[in-house]
């Protein structure tokens, strides 16, 4: 059995590599080994009892209000020692996160073949987003592997001198999560998230954190509060994001309107419940972008470029930066024109039919020469 060491640091790697541990499992040939940093301890629990598993090693390197380069320290000297106790035959990871660009220098380091779920996704400015586009760029120079998620992303590798044999077009695993989640049961614990959810008010499911955005979160905040006041029929649920500063930034321009609820993250079964129920979506989220296409649910990206063309050019998502009066333009001709909105909902997911972990395992058995 080959050993195949899973690293993972945040609630979405967790979410993305969670079916290829699952179908790990089940492949007789290897022996899978999670690994989490625990980037977003908390948040991992949630993803961790969803999809019944554990990690084998948790690193436990988050602090509060650390530097990305204490964080990356920190990741680099724990996997040297965990790879020296294991030694895995591979190590695999997702997305673009410090974890993922540490864990992958790291096993190069080591002389470990890397593999790269989600690999090929570019911005083309590597400020933007930040630090994701560097890391992931980073990822790519040492990899073996490279899952590509879609034709665009095996484009951009195909450009940047990758050797095609050592490509896969695989599809996104966060499409085998979401179908694996949207078939649980829920038992909401929130007798207001379930008024919500359960009400045919439609709904506009709001997300905001990433860190190029953080000097236009007044921008942002703003726009939440037109919208809501423009729309007072409309509920607009908001799960904050756990960092204090957003809170601070964006919640006071919301706290007093009636028909917005701010809640605290939300587990990742309820999350795909409310992606699935919502009008529309506003997110500067890239995971997001991949999800809502699928669920048909048009998204208003709060970002000025993204990683994921495919979803803009299949229709789903529109780019319309942070701000005020161009998202709150682009929110009313989305309501407005029902053509507009059916524009937005009648596109094909360009991120596959749920089999991507089965196809990311048949291109590591090839790359391992297994079978």
């Amino acid at each position: 059995m080959k050993k195949v060491m899973v690293i993972y640091g945040t609630r979405p790697e967790a979410i993305k590599v969670a079916p290829l541990i699952l179908a790990l499992r089940e492949d007789p040939d290897f022996e899978p080994i999670a690994v989490s940093t625990g980037q977003h301890k908390e948040m991992l629990e949630q993803v961790h009892k969803v999809f019944n598993f554990r990690p084998d090693y948790d690193l436990a390197v988050f602090e509060q209000g650390q530097s990305l380069n204490k964080l990356a320290g920190k990741v680099f000297l724990a996997l040297d020692k965990l790879f020296a106790e294991v030694h895995p035959d591979l190590v695999l990871v997702q997305g673009d996160t410090t974890t993922v660009s540490v864990a992958a220098q790291a096993a190069f380091y080591a002389q470990i073949p890397v593999a790269h779920l989600e690999a090929g996704l570019r911005s083309g400015d590597i400020h933007s987003p930040f630090p994701e586009e560097a890391n992931r760029r980073i990822a790519t120079q040492v990899s073996e592997l490279h899952l590509a998620p879609s034709q665009s992303s095996v484009d951009n590798l195909l450009r940047e001198g990758i050797d095609p044999e050592k490509i896969a077009l695989t599809g996104n695993t966060v499409i085998d999560a979401l179908i694996m989640a949207s078939k649980l049961e829920l038992k909401y614990q929130d007798p207001h998230l379930e008024r919500i959810m359960n009400s045919e008010v439609p709904m506009v499911l709001v997300t905001c954190h990433r860190r190029e955005n953080w000097h236009k979160l007044e921008q942002i905040g703003l726009a939440l509060r037109e919208l809501a006041e423009t729309y007072p029929a409309m509920q607009f649920l908001f799960p904050v994001h756990g960092n204090p500063m957003l809170r601070q930034a964006l919640v006071p321009h919301i706290e007093h309107c009636e028909n917005v609820y701010v809640c605290e993250p939300l587990p990742y079964e309820f999350f795909a419940a409310a992606l699935k129920k919502a009008h529309i979506v506003l997110s500067d989220s890239g995971g997001v972008q991949e999800e809502a296409p699928a669920l048909k649910t048009p998204v208003l990206c709060m970002r000025n470029s993204t990683e994921r063309p495919s979803a803009v050019q299949a229709g789903g998502v529109k780019l319309v930066g942070t701000d005020k009066d161009f998202i709150v333009s682009s929110f009313r001709e989305l309501i407005d024109d029902p053509a507009v909105y059916l524009s937005m909902t009648t596109g094909a997911n360009p991120y596959g039919d749920g089999t991507a972990a089965i196809k990311s395992i048949e291109a590591i058995k090839s790359l391992l020469e297994i079978g």
